[in-house]
């Protein structure tokens, strides 16, 4: 029988990728993370992309939220937090983990589940552990779910100070002096480790940077100018991380640079200039955050010194095998030598932060670079690569 007079069913449009947002988490960067999560939203080009936003509680549940990015803003000088976001207290989001089947699905007490769609990847926007250290990466790599970012060893890498640092020294890249208290060392003779920290001031001299070891945003970090202010400041690290990392202040400018995965590999941004806050101390959270110090954008920098760390964050993003995005932060010495920081495998993503303002000014727009992320997680496998 013929088939040519028979109607035909109209031909359904393709699917659009559908991208997960997920942010919030269980880390001292949970509120910076929901800001960062309502920045990201209003930018995903919603005519190429579904997007599904979850957001995790302080106390790990995976809730489903609205959409709704105008909620996720710092208002009267405090962040947002998933709990003030999420549909429901009690239901909770499950991702699959069968690498064949990427539907999501919402359920709560009482109640049928429902299934949301699949997924076709993630963008995770979770800052500190237990989101940008490794661990939910490695969730989904069981679950065969392509993401944004870093993978799980140069996420776990870049979460950890000092063994990002011992990374960066075995490729050849300048640190500064650092010590670094392990949870068993202060256990078994605090009198120790804290005389450990006081002959590392005694060569190298203070103020001294006293560091949560596996933190950012800079939380817990505190400048101290003497002995007088080392417990409270050993106190307040160890507050957000048993780990500790104790740093030599170092004379000079910071300078940041982003690193931005393209077809063709890793390239950087024009750098920028952290100037001194007028009001704080240093560069702390209050006044990366609260206050918004701004950056110079670009730094003003000769041709050779721009070309030169643009060089250095490149060489610190292959070094940590890094892949998606990276701020890499430096110090400029007053004897011109640039010695890497740190790096972020997840900066700061607000439109007012610095990695996002430095590929502005290089000519990629923030919904651009938002859309360039996306395109190179779908690019990517799971899997080792």
């Amino acid at each position: 029988m013929s088939t040519e007079n028979l109607p035909q069913s109209p031909q359904q449009p393709p699917r659009k990728p559908r991208v997960a947002v997920v942010f919030g988490g269980r880390s001292s960067e949970h509120g910076i993370s929901v800001v960062t999560a309502g920045a990201v939203l209003r930018a995903i080009d919603r005519t190429k992309y579904d997007v599904l936003p979850i957001g995790i509680t302080r106390d790990g549940r995976w809730a489903l939220t609205a959409d709704e990015p105008e909620r996720m803003a710092i208002t009267e000088r405090r962040t947002p937090s998933v709990e003030e976001l999420a549909e429901s207290s009690e239901g909770g989001v499950v991702l699959p983990v069968d690498p064949a089947n990427r539907e999501v699905v919402y359920s709560e007490p009482g109640s049928v589940p429902k299934a949301l769609g699949e997924v076709d990847v993630v963008f995770p926007v979770l800052h500190g552990p237990y989101g940008e250290d490794g661990t939910l990466q490695g969730l989904l790599e069981l679950s065969g779910v392509p993401y944004v970012g870093a993978g799980v060893l140069a996420s776990a890498v870049g979460q950890d100070k000092e063994y990002m640092k011992r990374v960066f020294t075995s490729f050849g890249l300048k640190v500064g002096p650092y010590v670094v208290i392990r949870p068993r060392e202060w256990q078994r003779d605090e009198s120790a480790a804290r005389k450990k920290i006081v002959d590392f001031a005694g060569e190298h001299g203070w103020p001294l940077f006293v560091k949560p070891a596996r933190a950012g945003s800079s939380i817990g970090i505190t400048k101290v100018d003497d002995l007088s202010g080392l417990d409270e400041a050993i106190a307040e690290a160890q507050s957000h991380d048993p780990k500790i990392l104790v740093e030599a202040a170092l004379r000079g400018r910071e300078i940041e640079c982003g690193v931005l995965e393209f077809e063709d590999g890793p390239r950087a941004s024009v750098p920028a200039e952290i100037p001194p806050p007028q009001e704080h101390a240093y560069y702390d959270f209050e006044a990366k955050y609260i206050d918004s110090t701004p950056g110079i954008v670009p730094a003003p920098l000769t041709p050779e010194e721009t070309a030169e760390v643009q060089k250095l964050a490149v060489d610190a993003f292959d070094a940590a095998s890094c892949e998606g995005l990276v701020r890499a932060d430096f110090f400029l010495t007053e004897d011109g030598e640039f010695v890497i920081n740190e790096i972020n495998t997840l900066p700061g993503f607000t439109p007012i932060s610095m990695y996002p303002q430095m590929w502005e000014k290089s000519g990629i727009s923030y919904p651009e670079l938002v859309s360039r992320l996306i395109e190179a997680a779908l690019r990517r496998s799971t899997g080792l690569r």
